[in-house]
Parts: structure tokens; C-alpha cells; sequence
């Protein structure tokens, strides 16, 4: 684990989610000198995750409570395979999956990126893999120069995927299904984590990602239903 030296948590906005984590900017910026100990992990793993959330999500804080219980089973799994193993850090690698439902605008990508920020002040290790549905078609289509099979596995296997917007766009083809179904049923056999946020109402999940991905996304995926208004479209207005 790389040393990281204490910097102020307000510079990346991190005070509210040590605040739902229990935890103080003081135990934050608490440098014991141990490079594998909770408070140099949290500040590692903040500035990780300070890297691949986009500048709009950068102060994103999730308000569902069901996600804050999600991080927590994380972090209690992460902890747990610790002790079992012996490593000098708990690391997710499994654990429960999410899947954020709602209309476009309600925030569902905003609770994502909250969710996010908030497991990186926990003092556990998350490797995060992020991609939008329309980037991972886009990115495993078959082209010159580029292995498809390699590109797909990257996410099949990542330590914690979260995918964005799944079964937007309209009617499936079978090239998507077929993605679909290959990356969620690896995850879900596997017990990786997976956090998915998808416009998909849930009496049309089937029909729009496939009978089989409904599926296992029903038996792996505690499901958060978010309702309202497009925010975006309150903001122009």
C-alpha cells in the first residue's frame, strides 16, 4: 500500500461522508506512520476514487440509506475475508450488488458517485471499474487492432463494477443482450459487486435487458426504486 501523506478532507469535499461514516476529519489527517493502517487506507483509496469520479458527481454525497447499509455489508465482507486470509488490508472483492432504478434526471447516477466517495473514506480498499452501457457496447464491439474478449473481461472480472444507465437506448439487440447476460451472469456467479443504475421501471426489466439478466439481477441486486422529476430539466427551467 502506497503511503499517502495527510491532506485536509475539505479539499475533496469528504467531511459529510466521514460524518455518515462515524468518523472525524481528525481521525482522517492521523498520520501512525503504518502505510497498511485504516487512516492511511482511507486517505489512498479517497484519492483513488478522486480520480474517476467526473467533475459534476466531484461532491456527490448518497442519501439513500440502503446505500450506506450497502457499503457497510461491503466493508464488513472486505473485513471479514481479512481476517480469514491474513492480508495486511481488507479489499472488496465480493459482496452484495446494487441496482439503482428510476426515470432520467430523479439522480440515480448522483447516488451512485455518493456511494462511491463514501466506501473510499472507510478505510477499505475498492478497486473501482466504471463504464456507462453505452460505452461498454460501444468498447466491445468488434474492431481492427483491438481484442474484444480482453476489453470484455476487464469488466467481467473487475473487483467492483459500476455500470451506468444499463438497458437505455430503447429495444436490446442481440449483441447487447448477449453483453448483457455474459457480464451479469459472470458477477453474479461469482458474487462480485456490482453497482447499476438503470431508467429500466421494474415491470420492464425483462423486456428490455432479457429474461435471463432480470434474472440473476433479481436474486443478486437488492433493488432501490427512485422516484421524481427530471432534476436537469428543473435546473433549465
Amino acid at each position: 500500500m502506497q503511503w499517502t501523506p495527510p491532506y485536509d478532507p475539505k479539499q475533496y469535499d469528504l467531511e459529510p461522508l466521514l460524518t455518515r461514516q462515524g468518523l472525524t476529519a481528525d481521525w482522517f489527517t492521523t498520520d501512525d506512520g503504518d502505510p497498511y493502517g485504516p487512516t492511511n487506507v482511507a486517505r489512498w483509496s479517497s484519492h483513488q476514487v478522486t480520480k474517476l469520479v467526473p467533475f459534476r458527481y466531484r461532491t456527490a454525497v448518497g442519501q439513500r440509506p440502503e446505500l450506506h447499509q450497502w457499503i457497510a455489508a461491503l466493508a464488513a465482507e472486505a473485513r471479514t475475508e481479512q481476517g480469514r486470509r491474513g492480508a495486511p488490508v481488507a479489499s472488496v472483492n465480493r459482496g452484495p450488488s446494487l441496482l439503482l432504478l428510476g426515470p432520467t434526471g430523479v439522480g440515480k447516477t448522483y447516488e451512485a458517485y455518493g456511494a462511491l466517495r463514501e466506501l473510499g473514506v472507510t478505510g477499505i480498499v475498492a478497486r473501482w471499474t466504471i463504464v456507462t452501457a453505452a460505452d461498454l457496447y460501444a468498447q466491445l464491439r468488434p474492431r481492427h487492432g483491438i481484442d474484444s474478449e480482453t476489453e470484455f473481461q476487464r469488466y467481467a472480472k473487475a473487483s467492483i463494477l459500476l455500470v451506468d444507465d444499463l438497458g437505455a437506448g430503447g429495444k436490446i439487440s442481440e449483441f447487447t443482450e448477449d453483453i448483457n447476460f455474459r457480464l451479469v451472469n459472470h458477477r453474479y456467479e461469482n458474487e462480485l459487486p456490482t453497482l447499476i443504475t438503470s431508467n429500466v421501471v421494474p415491470q420492464e426489466l425483462s423486456a428490455r435487458l432479457g429474461d435471463r439478466v432480470a434474472s440473476r439481477l433479481t436474486e443478486m441486486c437488492q433493488r432501490i426504486v427512485i422516484t421524481g422529476q427530471d432534476r436537469r430539466r428543473q435546473v433549465a427551467a
